[in-house]
This record gives C-alpha cells, structure tokens and sequence, in this order.
C-alpha cells in the first residue's frame, strides 16, 4: 500500500461512471445525487441502463456498447472539458471490454493531470455470489485496482479480490494492505457491537472501523451512496476519520429513515439533509494497523 496522501485533482467534477436506473436510487442515480447535493459538479456515464434494480423483478438490461464507450471516452479525454474532471469514480461495468476501455480512460486522464483522484468501487458480488461474468470480474481487478487511489468494496468482493477467506478484521486489513490502492474502505466488516456491523477503513496512517446497528432488508444502493459521500468528503479536505464518520452516518441514517417507511429505495430527495448534516451516531475505534502489529 503506498502513500496515501493524494487528494482530488485541480478539477472539481466528478466523472461517475456505473448503471443507471429509470426508477430507484442505486448506481449512478445515487451516487449523482449524493455528489450533487455535497456541492460537487457531476459528469454521469452510464455503462448499462435498466429500469429498476433485477432485485425488483425481470426488467430489460442494456449494456453500452464498448466501441461506443470508447468514443466517448476519446472525446471525454480530448475535449478541452477534460481539465474540469478532479476525481473519476467507477462502479458498476456491464463487460470486460467496457472496463478495459474505462481503465485506457483514466490512464490519460491521469497524465493530463497527475492529481486526479480514481476511485474504484469493484462491484462484483455480495454474499449470495458473483452476478457479474468473471471475465468482468478479472478486468476489474486486473485493470482498475492497480490504478485506484481509493477503493471501496463489500466484505464479499475483497474476498474474492484477494482470494482468500476473511473470517475476521485483522484478516481484512491485511487483504486491504496487500490489494495496492493507498486507501482501502471496506463495507460490512465484522463489527465489535452485539447486533452491529462496520466499515473498515485502512490508509498508510489509519486503520479505523465506524460502526452502527445491523438493520434487516435494508435497500439497495448503500454501497454506491457511501463511495459518493466518501469521495466527497476527502474532495472537501477533510481527515479520513471525519469522512468515515460522516459518510457512514449518513448512509446509515437513510437506511434508518427508509426502513421505518418500509420503502423499498432509499428516498434520498425527501433525506437530503440526512447526506449534509447526518445526526446519527456511530461508533469510531482506531484499530491497531498491521504494519504496527508485525512490529510488536
């Protein structure tokens, strides 16, 4: 894991590029949103459309083709447009060639300007198995993590990145340090609270899980909502535990709001306010960071 340090680039938007849904919040329609509402100008790429999330029930899936992916990419990276970008954000990839056209992408952005920020959210799977093809899986992990500043994936998808068992936190931290982005957050991580779960964040300096209550048949979309706001947050400037703790209040007060509605989306318009000033409260422990462990 090298130095963590890196920070947004001299632009201020955002390129987001994952799903987009005709109704609902997850994907790219979360992750705009969220970015948007933080003050941040958004560039929005979709790589497949859909009109709902499949968790819903049978909806027609249109994948973005990867030569039309690539024009636009050519256009994105020659356009005078280009300097405004500070951080490119990637989630959800409908192929292999679309990541591998997205990975082209960022490489020359990155040496148009060295300070971007790439943040790679490895959407593969949750804990009922991989739902994308495992070439598209590969790619991501082959193509993208190696250029990521920050990364963000579920419990699940570092397992399989790292290929190995995580059958606790220590050994989570020590699969974050060895997958090579400087900052690794990592969502349901096992969590020290009866009833609980966590996010696990490691960096060069930090080793750091904010925690919460479980709740039961939560909505889609959290992951993307929480790479958005963390994102955000270290574009502001602030320290990684404030982020942490900022962007996991948030999600886990929408979480909160949406249950008590028993709807089935986060309602993210009506709880704008919860993504600005959350209120809850979650619970911040330092970890002892694995490089300080080998030490001992």
């Amino acid at each position: 894991m090298h130095d963590g340090s890196s920070k947004a680039g001299n632009g201020k938007a955002v390129l987001s590029i994952s799903s987009h849904v005709v109704r609902g919040s997850v994907g790219n329609r979360a992750m705009v949103f969220a970015f948007q509402t933080l003050g941040l100008p958004v560039w929005a790429l979709p790589t497949v459309v859909l009109p709902w999330h499949p968790g819903h029930g049978r909806s027609t899936r249109s994948v973005l083709q990867a030569e039309d992916l690539a024009a636009m990419a050519d256009d994105i990276a020659a356009s005078a447009f280009a300097d405004e970008i500070g951080t490119v954000v990637c989630g959800y990839f409908g192929s292999a060639d679309q990541v591998a056209v997205m990975a082209d992408l960022i490489e020359r952005l990155k040496r148009r300007n060295p300070a971007l920020l790439h943040v790679c959210d490895p959407v593969i799977g949750d804990h009922g198995g991989i739902y994308v093809s495992d070439a598209t899986a590969e790619a991501i992990r082959d193509r993208l993590l190696p250029l990521a500043d920050l990364t963000t994936p579920n419990r699940f998808e570092l397992s399989w990145l790292c290929g190995a068992d995580l059958r606790d936190n220590n050994e989570i931290m020590e699969a974050a340090l060895a997958l090579g982005p400087a900052r690794v957050l990592v969502t349901s991580a096992y969590s020290m609270l009866n009833g609980g779960t966590g996010n696990l964040f490691l960096s060069g300096s930090h080793a750091l899980l904010a925690e919460h209550r479980h709740i039961e048949d939560a909505p889609k979309g959290t992951g993307d909502l929480l790479t958005a706001l963390f994102t955000a947050r270290l574009t502001e400037g602030h320290s990684e535990e404030r982020c942490l703790q900022l962007a996991t209040a948030a999600v886990f007060e929408i979480i909160a709001r949406s249950a008590r509605r028993s709807a089935s989306e986060m309602m993210l318009e009506e709880d704008a306010t919860s993504l600005v000033s959350p209120m809850a409260l979650v619970q911040i422990r330092h970890l002892l960071h694995p490089v300080n462990r080998r030490g001992r």
